[in-house]
């Protein structure tokens, strides 16, 4: 599968963003999806995941902030950014694997990545 990530931009602190990560190929519902996020500096970091379930998961610094969403018939998972603050601003990565349906917090575990989207948070 081929990943597409696009959305990203900048945005005031307090504001919001929606990612998209759209993916080529067949059987998107049966890959568990993620965004992870990357600051200069720092290791790529989880943020949040739909599994091929639907359930979600999140980092507890994004919770309540940000939304994960999935759309099987269009192939494309969403990241929605809300009350965005500094501590966000990262290169924003989606990623896919299919050996697991369980969530997976490794980007080591993600077997397809996209080409990553700035978000940049200003005050």
């Amino acid at each position: 599968v081929q990943l597409q990530a696009s959305g990203g931009g900048l945005v005031q602190v307090g504001g919001s963003l929606r990612l998209s990560c759209a993916a080529s190929g067949r059987a998107f519902s049966t890959y568990g999806m993620a965004w992870f996020r990357q600051a200069p500096g720092k290791e790529r970091e989880f943020v949040a995941a739909a599994m091929q379930s639907g359930a979600t998961t999140y980092a507890d610094s994004v919770e309540g902030r940000f939304t994960i969403s999935r759309d099987n018939n269009k192939n494309t998972v969403y990241l929605e950014i809300t009350s965005a603050t500094p501590e966000d601003t990262a290169v924003y990565y989606c990623a896919a694997q299919r050996n697991y349906r369980r969530v997976v917090f490794s980007h080591r575990m993600y077997d397809y990545w996209g080409q990553g989207t700035q978000v940049t948070v200003s005050s």
